[in-house]
């Protein structure tokens, strides 16, 4: 059995590396983190009072993906009609806070982590921000772990970046 604080540390150095390939737009190697049968989606997030729940409205999403829809958006962004990419912004990812939590499937791990992803566009003089907390699901598989589900959960009720071309 592994120890959980070896797996603390495989899962970090997967998210660490994860920010470091869409931070520099080597999305063909992202893809490759991402399990074949992944779920990638972002619910909308509600400003309800205290009694009425979370906030999260589980059943709208900005966007619920699948391994061959992030693979069409990669492909997209090397053709000239992704102009909302050319000039391509500069991004940052930001992981923290992250707990893990080994599932009774030992090959499965939950991890959730705080993210901040900041965006900056050509010489525009403010940058783009979103920030949240993401809900993923790891497997180990022969070449390493891959990313099963990803639930981005923002903090904004409001997004005000221009597109959410990203990923995060």
């Amino acid at each position: 059995m592994v120890l959980i604080a070896e797996v603390h540390f495989e899962i970090t150095q997967f998210l660490h590396r994860e920010a470091f390939l869409l931070d520099s737009r080597r999305f063909a190697e992202w893809l490759d983190l991402l399990a074949d049968d992944i779920v990638y989606r972002m619910p909308l997030r509600a400003t309800r009072e205290n009694r009425d729940g979370s906030g999260i409205v589980e059943a709208m999403t900005f966007f619920e993906e699948t391994k061959t829809s992030l693979t069409t958006r990669v492909n997209r962004l090397g053709t000239t009609s992704a102009w909302a990419e050319d000039p391509a912004p500069r991004t940052r990812h930001f992981v923290s806070n992250l707990i893990v939590e080994q599932m009774p499937d030992q090959q499965l791990v939950k991890a959730r982590s705080n993210f901040l992803l900041k965006r900056s566009r050509a010489a525009d003089l403010s940058a783009e921000e979103l920030f949240g907390e993401r809900m993923d699901v790891l497997r180990k598989e022969k070449d390493g772990w891959k990313l099963v589900t990803r639930t981005i959960y923002p903090d904004q009720t409001v997004i005000s970046m221009m597109n959410l071309s990203m990923f995060l």
